[in-house]
């Protein structure tokens, strides 16, 4: 991933000396577990974990000529640690070096995820308890509807957040897997032992069964997973895109002291950072598309998901540990306009509460069909003249013969509709407000 998305934390794990790294530390716990077994000399044991290291600017020097990344690796940790060298990698596949490595990275990343998801869902939570009790338009199609709280939109978002938290760390669990089975799966060089205690010592569950590679079902679970989250994310993104679009401006991105938003035009304050984490969604689910890719190999093994995983692996990591750093960042600092969200919901002189009249009109007696032809007849009026919806309605003797002034009044109460605000976030915040 280009240094522009990639924070420093994130972009550790997967440089070229942490991958190297990931594959020496399997290297490592599969000689402490021989050893345990008296299979690898205690001494053997000790020069290999004093002088274990590895170089890699001489790794692609050899693997120029050997075209092979693991034998030039364990070639260049053989440098280091001399004759007692040839303890290393006994009874391995390449696989189970990659895989299990692949496994560690995976694992390390998705912990650190796991933090950045923390940060949104606090922002979140945040956000909405501080609005909960503002009253804004909502809208379906894009057009007026009826009152909800900008509260309860988070809220929305919150529960989601909630539900992605719990994803990640299923899939974080299913790709901490290790592998130790050899060339085809069956330990024909290696007893399952091993790979029992190497996985136990790296924080690993052993695959359950395996051929040359573990099963890439595992992968596109938590690359899909990565996706579904950076969906979320934009679903947010594109919200306040449109909330601070010039004609609406209920929400908009905090733009800060010397910032520019446009080459051409000083008055321009644009929602760069949602676009921003739009564009990143789409990376995020191109590489859950390539993923799922990746689950049918040939046989016991090709290499065709190789070359896509040295892609997306640390790509989708350092890309999704970004948009958290992003939104987060965004949702700690969102303006919020109140006044303009309440300008907005009157914008159409009180078709908003359309519903309200509706029932009201079948529950004294007036059939539904009657009272949808008789309320939408006075709401065209008001697209079409900019009148009042509720002189209207007091004017028309098909509404007045069931509905007196003092009953359209009570139907005009905006409080009706944030009524149950209370109830909604006692179901997602079941602790209640954070202190």
């Amino acid at each position: 991933m280009i240094e522009r998305y990639t924070r420093p934390e994130m972009g550790a794990l997967w440089t070229q000396d942490a991958k190297y790294q990931a594959w020496l530390d399997v290297e490592l716990a599969a000689c402490r577990a021989l050893a345990a077994r008296g299979e690898i000399p205690a001494e053997a044991l000790a020069e290999i974990e004093a002088k274990a290291a590895f170089d890699s600017a001489r790794i692609a020097e050899i693997e120029l000529e050997v075209k092979h990344d693991v034998i030039a690796f364990l070639t260049s940790v053989a440098e280091f640690v001399g004759p007692s060298s040839r303890f290393i990698h006994v009874g391995l596949t390449s696989s189970d070096v990659v895989d299990t490595g692949f496994g560690l990275q995976l694992k390390r990343s998705g912990e650190l995820l796991l933090k950045g998801m923390d940060r949104v869902c606090t922002a979140l939570e945040q956000l909405a308890w501080k609005y909960k009790d503002t009253v804004m338009m909502g809208r379906s199609h894009g057009i007026h509807a009826e009152p909800i709280t900008f509260g309860l939109k988070v809220a929305v978002w919150y529960a989601e957040a909630q539900r992605n938290h719990q994803r990640l760390q299923h899939a974080i669990t299913a790709v901490s897997a290790g592998m130790l089975s050899g060339a085809v799966g069956t330990f024909a060089n290696i007893d399952p032992d091993i790979e029992e205690a190497v996985c136990h010592e790296l924080g690993l569950h052993p695959e359950l069964a395996s051929t040359q590679v573990i099963s890439r079902d595992r992968h596109a679970e938590f690359f899909n997973t990565l996706a579904i989250i950076a969906g979320s994310i934009e679903k947010i993104a594109v919200e306040i895109r449109h909330l601070q679009r010039t004609e609406v401006l209920e929400a908009e991105e905090p733009f800060t002291a010397g910032q520019k938003g446009s080459s051409a035009m000083p008055h321009k304050r644009n929602p760069i950072l949602s676009e921003n984490l739009t564009g990143l969604a789409r990376l995020l689910r191109g590489y859950a598309s390539m993923a799922l890719e990746d689950i049918a190999l040939w046989h016991e093994r090709d290499i065709s998901h190789s070359s896509v995983e040295r892609v997306i692996g640390p790509d989708a990591c350092i890309v999704m540990d970004f948009m958290f750093y992003r939104a987060s960042g965004l949702l700690e600092k969102l303006v919020v306009y109140p006044q303009h969200m309440m300008d907005n919901l009157n914008k159409m002189h009180g078709l908003i509460f359309s519903q309200r009249v509706l029932l009201a009109l079948t529950a004294k007696g007036m059939l539904r069909e009657n009272a949808y032809r008789v309320v939408q007849r006075n709401a065209m009026q008001v697209w079409e003249n900019n009148a009042d919806f509720k002189a209207l309605l007091a004017a028309d003797p098909d509404v007045t013969q069931y509905l007196q002034e003092k009953d359209l009044a009570e139907l005009f109460d905006l409080a009706y509709h944030t009524r149950n605000i209370d109830r909604i976030f006692a179901r997602v915040f079941p602790k209640g407000q954070p202190q």
